[in-house]
């Protein structure tokens, strides 16, 4: 109550404040995604387990025979499972406990650890590698659930397509100058005395401690709304979060409008996952691009989609935010019926590349911030934790539909075609949305 007596300027004030600080998240935990899921950890781990491996190429965790080039995909599979199994019941706890804050925090400074401990990363300790990982892969995923169900409170439904925005469009910046700096120490190892190991190790370490410094800004701007609430006697965490995740899920099956949402972002996010993940490859393997030419590639895109995120916020004021994501889908079909017939040089991929980035954090902000206007009050931490898993969960379906069409067909041009499904179905089940319905239906559903 006392809220409504301050005055409208220092009401305002306070909450640019803490959007202010909620878009620093983004600015901190993006340069683990970059530095170490998108560019170092892969080849570096590669390299470590080949090292470790017997006369066939193999290595043997915990008694299992596995190809030394395949265990840093298992490992990311691994913890993809993981993030499945665990979010939504993490959910239902933020949720129950009221605790956000303190949780948002104790994920992020735990995969932070965990990704500056990837320092003394050498010789042949490739499980230690394995399971650094994954506790900073889980943490990341669960700092984000937390992080995304504090968009409904900092931001009115009108403001949430820009807020969004701007956090996506931070983060890509963020994760983006850390990955400049880390790329030019690579190239410079040599002036300071570094191998290119040495330069490695330091790159993954940086994406922890930038991690956990500006974790430091949300930490003090982000509000705790609610008091945490005492568990009944007797009763634990995981009891509680367990019966309140299952009345959730109870209760989104009966919304169909939302589960529409969920159903097509599954889809066609999968889609763009498979993009992010495979276009890599296609270069290198179709176009013969070196290297340090998709790395440049990487580099590019950071700096675009930052441009990208912002510019649809402004389509989507003109439009709406549905409509805004319809425009970004048909561009990335577009973009792969190009890919398939026409792309041919090192130039011209660079081009579709900032294509992609422009529609990449749009279509992703503006997910976020659609999908927020569908949570009943309450009940953020929890829907959130299935938007994430919808996200996630899934992963695999890009890559096995590319895998299955480069086999049948041996080419990398029809592979990539091929993931256009995905980008059609969901805009076929996103065309059908009812934004409106969605948020009544949200509105009779808020938590006690």
């Amino acid at each position: 109550m006392e809220r409504e007596h301050r005055s409208p300027r220092l009401s305002e004030r306070g909450a640019r404040a803490e959007q202010t600080g909620w878009y620093f998240y983004d600015w901190a935990n993006s340069a683990f995604s970059t530095t170490v899921v998108t560019v170092f950890l892969g080849p570096y781990l590669t390299t470590i387990t080949k090292a470790s491996a017997d006369a066939d190429g193999l290595v043997h965790p915990f008694g299992l025979r596995v190809n030394a080039g395949s265990f840093f995909p298992y490992v990311v599979s691994l913890s993809v499972v993981l993030q499945v199994l665990f979010l939504p019941m993490l959910g239902a706890i933020a949720d129950y406990s009221h605790r956000k804050k303190q949780l948002l925090g104790s994920f992020a400074y735990l995969g932070a650890s965990a990704t500056i401990g990837l320092y003394f990363l050498y010789g042949t300790d490739y499980l230690l590698g394995g399971l650094l990982f994954l506790i900073a892969n889980l943490s990341f995923g669960a700092s984000v659930v937390i992080y995304n169900a504090f968009l409904p409170e900092i931001a009115r439904p009108e403001e949430r397509d820009a807020v969004s925005s701007m956090g996506w469009a931070l983060g890509y910046l963020g994760g983006g100058l850390l990955l400049l700096m880390n790329l030019l120490l690579m190239e410079r190892a040599g002036d300071f005395g570094l191998n290119t190991g040495q330069a490695v190790r330091i790159s993954l370490a940086s994406a922890g401690v930038w991690w956990g410094l500006f974790t430091i800004i949300p930490l003090l701007t982000l509000r705790t709304r609610q008091p945490a609430r005492i568990l009944p006697r007797g009763a634990g965490y995981l009891t509680v979060g367990f019966r309140q995740l299952r009345g959730t899920i109870g209760t989104v099956i009966t919304r169909p409008q939302t589960l529409l949402f969920l159903s097509a972002y599954l889809l066609y996010n999968d889609g763009i996952q498979a993009v992010i993940t495979l276009s890599t490859e296609f270069g290198q393997e179709e176009l013969k691009l070196s290297m340090s030419a998709l790395s440049m590639v990487i580099l590019m895109v950071q700096f675009v989609a930052f441009f990208g995120a912002l510019g649809f916020n402004y389509i989507a004021r003109a439009v709406g935010s549905r409509q805004a994501i319809l425009m970004s889908l048909l561009i990335w079909a577009g973009a792969l019926i190009y890919a398939y017939g026409l792309l041919r040089t090192e130039f011209q991929f660079f081009i579709l590349a900032a294509v992609i980035a422009v529609v990449l954090g749009g279509s992703q902000a503006l997910s976020r911030s659609l999908f927020s206007l569908m949570i009943p009050k309450g009940r953020e931490a929890e829907y959130f934790s299935l938007y994430e898993v919808s996200e996630r969960g899934t992963s695999w379906l890009g890559p096995l539909l590319f895998g299955l069409s480069l086999q049948f067909t041996g080419s990398y041009r029809i592979a990539l075609l091929s993931l256009i499904i995905f980008f059609v179905a969901g805009l076929l089940l996103l065309s059908r949305l009812d934004v409106q319905t969605a948020a009544e239906e949200a509105a009779t559903g808020a938590a006690e």
